[in-house]
C-alpha cells in the first residue's frame, strides 16, 4: 500500500499475469501491463455481474461471511453489471446524470471550495480541510443528501473500500443501505432538483429502475462520486510537493492545471485496482491462460505506468501528453462521473494555489500513510504549512 509502484514494476517486467491472494483470502489473477488491461476491460469474454460474482465468492470463500447479501447488493449496480442490464441502465443513468448537469454545477463547485479555503491557514490537514469536504459536499447536493447525514456517510463509505473485517463492512454496508431506502422514499414523496429524485423519476416511467436497483444505483453514484475526488486532490497535491519544478511550471501558467489534472491520474491515481471482473470463459493473457470462473485484477497503477504505452513513465510532467490512461476505466463501463472528478479537481487545486503563494509539506513523504485499500489509492491524511 505504501509503495505499490515498486512492486508493480517488477510484476510488469517478471510476471504481468500471476496470481495472487488478497488479504481476505481470495486467490485472483493480477494483470499489469496496460495492453493487457486495456484489452481486458472491453472483452466480451470477461464478466462483472454481481449475481455471477457473488456465486463465485461463496464458492471461494465458503464458511468466511465475506459473501455477505447487503454488501452484494449494495454492488448489484450498473458499474457490476454486464449487457443488457447494463445497457439499460446507464441508458437510465445518462438522462438524469448529462453534461449539462455537470457544467452546471461550475459556480457551486467554486463557492464551496472558496468557503473551504477561507477556513483554512497556517498548518492543516489538506485532506480534512479541503480533500474530503468538498466532493462530499458536492455528491450530497447532488443527490439530495442532507447536511447532517455527511460526515456519517463518509465513515460508511471508508469502511466499504478499506481492508476492514467482514462484520465491520457489513455493519456500514446495512446501515448505508437503510439511509439509502430513506433518502429515496423522501424523494419519491417529496422530489426536489437533484439527480436523486430524477432517478427516482425515470423508475416510474415506463423502463424503470426496480427498489432495489435505485438503491444500488445511489450507492454507486455516492461512493464513486466522493472516493475518486477525495484521492484525486490529495494525490495532486502530493506530487505537486514532491516535483516542485512541476509546481512552479503550474504556478506560473493556471492554464496548465487541466492537463496537471490529468497527469495526476496517470501518475497516480485515484483507483488501485480497477472493480471486480471475471473470466466467463477460459482466456489467454500474455501467454497464461485464465480459467473460465476465475477473478481478475486489473491494475490501473500500473497499467499507467507501463513504459510501452507511457515514456520514462516514473517521471511526472505536467505537459506530457496523456491520452489513452486508464484511471476512469476503459469501454463500456467507463466512469460516468469523470467529468465532474476532473471539474472538481481543477477547480479545487486551481484555487489552492491562486490562495496561498507557499504549501509545505510538514514531516517526511514517507511518513505519509496510504489507505489500507485495494480499491482506492490515496494518503489518509496530507499534513502542509501554507502561507
Amino acid at each position: 500500500m505504501q509503495d505499490p509502484h515498486a512492486a508493480l514494476a517488477l510484476m510488469r517486467e517478471e510476471g504481468p499475469v500471476r496470481q495472487v491472494v488478497t488479504p481476505r483470502g481470495l486467490t485472483v489473477w493480477l494483470v499489469t501491463r496496460y495492453a493487457d488491461v486495456r484489452s481486458l476491460m472491453s472483452d466480451s469474454r470477461v464478466g462483472k455481474d454481481a449475481k455471477l460474482a457473488q456465486e463465485l465468492f461463496a464458492r471461494s470463500l465458503s464458511g468466511t461471511g465475506v459473501a455477505d447479501a447487503t454488501v452484494h447488493g449494495l454492488n448489484a449496480h450498473m458499474l457490476n453489471s454486464d449487457p443488457p442490464d447494463h445497457t439499460r441502465l446507464r441508458k437510465l443513468v445518462n438522462k438524469a446524470f448529462t453534461s449539462g448537469v455537470v457544467s452546471r454545477l461550475r459556480p457551486r463547485i467554486e463557492q464551496i471550495t472558496d468557503e473551504l479555503l477561507d477556513g483554512m491557514s497556517g498548518e492543516v490537514d489538506l485532506m480534512k480541510a479541503l480533500a474530503f469536504p468538498l466532493p462530499i459536499t458536492v455528491i450530497s447536493e447532488l443527490l439530495g443528501v442532507e447536511l447532517e447525514d455527511r460526515d456519517q456517510f463518509g465513515a460508511w463509505s471508508n469502511v466499504l473500500v478499506s481492508q476492514s473485517d467482514s462484520e465491520k463492512i457489513s455493519e456500514a454496508a446495512g446501515a448505508m443501505a437503510n439511509f439509502l431506502v430513506q433518502l429515496i422514499e423522501r424523494k419519491r414523496e417529496n422530489p426536489t432538483d437533484d439527480l436523486m429524485s430524477a432517478l427516482v423519476h425515470a423508475s416510474d416511467e415506463g423502463d424503470s429502475l426496480g427498489p432495489f436497483e435505485l438503491i444500488a444505483m445511489a450507492f454507486l453514484l455516492m461512493v464513486a462520486g466522493y472516493e475518486t475526488t477525495v484521492n484525486l486532490i490529495g494525490n495532486s497535491v502530493l506530487a505537486l510537493l514532491r516535483h516542485p519544478d512541476q509546481l512552479k511550471a503550474v504556478r506560473a501558467d493556471p492554464s496548465l492545471v487541466p492537463n496537471m489534472v490529468e497527469e495526476v491520474l496517470r501518475f497516480d491515481g485515484s483507483i488501485n485496482i480497477a472493480t471486480l471482473r471475471f473470466a466467463k470463459e477460459p482466456i489467454e493473457v500474455s501467454g497464461v491462460e485464465i480459467p473460465a470462473g476465475e477473478f481478475l485484477f486489473l491494475s490501473l497503477l500500473s497499467a499507467n505506468r507501463d513504459a510501452e504505452r507511457f515514456p520514462d513513465p516514473d517521471a511526472f510532467d505536467i505537459t506530457r501528453q496523456t491520452n489513452g490512461h486508464l484511471a476512469f476505466g476503459h469501454g463500456i463501463h467507463y466512469c460516468v462521473g469523470a467529468p465532474l472528478a476532473r471539474l472538481e479537481g481543477e477547480i479545487a487545486i486551481g484555487k489552492l494555489l491562486q490562495r496561498f503563494d507557499g504549501i509545505e509539506l510538514l514531516g517526511e513523504v514517507e511518513s505519509l500513510r496510504f489507505r489500507e485499500s485495494l480499491l482506492v489509492h490515496g494518503v489518509e491524511s496530507l499534513p502542509v504549512r501554507l502561507s
